[in-house]
């Protein structure tokens, strides 16, 4: 099992020292470090800049949006990317919600799956350049020739040459149709929630990854002797995504507890969360679910969980970034001497 350092996006501020602990990492032996964006920092532009101050490690966005560029957009900032690290970049990408979507980038949401595997083939064939990109599908069409066309265009091929045919390419999904979808047509599928005691509940939807899959899991790590103060992050996060991500009719999140288990618990702090009692709604959340998908509470317990990481089908577990440098450092720091 691979290490990875997630620094997410920037909140109101810049992260604090964001290269000084993507260079920690690479110094650690982490294999990769992972950028995200939401509707505020983008999640190329801190790659770039890490890209400039490290020679070895992986640079992955986690998650790109795929509503926020068009598939060639992503192609030639992937192949721009590509060229400037010598061929470290990988793509993590995912639909993102409604909210986002529709209220952010101003898209319809219908249809993510078709979305999805239109988005994928347009961006290969855009980055192979074996040949002019045509598509004719229900969401993308190049040339376009839809409402309002000149009829001019033309299928185009990139006057840049890839440095690699093939980059890969990563999906952030939780249902299983999405899941299903990351087995058949990506390089690995990138898990927001998941358990290492669970991970049979994904058996049908992963039958057809290769061998070489990725599972790029992103696990909450907290180093703290009280187990109750280092489980509050992830009760909280965890509330936040049940109650005031995604719709009430509709939160990809929720399913997803459902079929771990916890259906009836995430029911109730959806309940608290949308009558205004957050509080109560963090304290609903379960320690056991909160538990299986973190790495939280004091060392010699983190060490004995991580053996059962280790035997899961995980491939790289990607630690969160903390608030504070020094509390990074320390616990990347004690991760990498347990794993890599």
């Amino acid at each position: 099992m691979k290490l990875g350092l997630h620094l997410g996006y920037w909140q109101k501020h810049p992260t604090d020292r964001f290269l000084e602990l993507a260079q920690a990492a690479e110094t650690m032996g982490f294999d990769s470090v992972f950028t995200a964006e939401a509707y505020g920092s983008d999640c190329f532009t801190p790659l770039a800049a890490i890209a400039a101050t490290t020679s070895k490690i992986r640079l992955c966005t986690g998650v790109m949006q795929l509503s926020a560029r068009t598939p060639v957009c992503a192609a030639m900032t992937a192949m721009t990317l590509d060229h400037l690290s010598n061929g470290r970049l990988c793509l993590g990408v995912g639909v993102s919600g409604p909210q986002v979507v529709e209220g952010w980038y101003g898209q319809q949401f219908k249809r993510p799956l078709e979305r999805t595997r239109e988005w994928l083939d347009i961006f290969q064939q855009a980055v192979s350049r074996e040949a002019p990109v045509e598509f004719s599908g229900e969401q993308y069409n190049l040339p376009y020739k839809g409402p309002n066309s000149l009829n001019l265009g033309k299928p185009l091929k990139s006057i840049t040459h890839p440095l690699r045919k093939k980059i890969p390419v990563f999906l952030g999904a939780e249902g299983p149709k999405n899941i299903a979808l990351a087995a058949e047509k990506f390089d690995g599928w990138m898990p927001i929630f998941v358990s290492p005691y669970r991970m049979n509940i994904f058996d049908d939807s992963l039958a057809n990854k290769s061998d070489d899959f990725e599972i790029n899991a992103m696990v909450n790590c907290i180093v703290n002797d009280n187990l109750e103060e280092a489980m509050y992050p992830g009760k909280m996060t965890m509330a936040l995504y049940l109650g005031g991500m995604g719709a009430r009719q509709d939160n990809f999140h929720k399913n997803l507890m459902g079929r771990m288990g916890f259906g009836d618990e995430a029911e109730k702090v959806q309940d608290l969360w949308y009558e205004g009692k957050h509080d109560e709604a963090i304290k609903a959340v379960p320690d056991a679910l909160v538990d299986e998908i973190s790495l939280v509470g004091p060392k010699e317990r983190i060490k004995e969980r991580l053996q059962d990481w280790k035997k899961s089908d995980v491939s790289t577990l990607i630690i969160g970034h903390r608030d504070h440098f020094e509390t990074s450092i320390d616990t990347m720091e004690f991760i990498a001497n347990e794993v890599v």
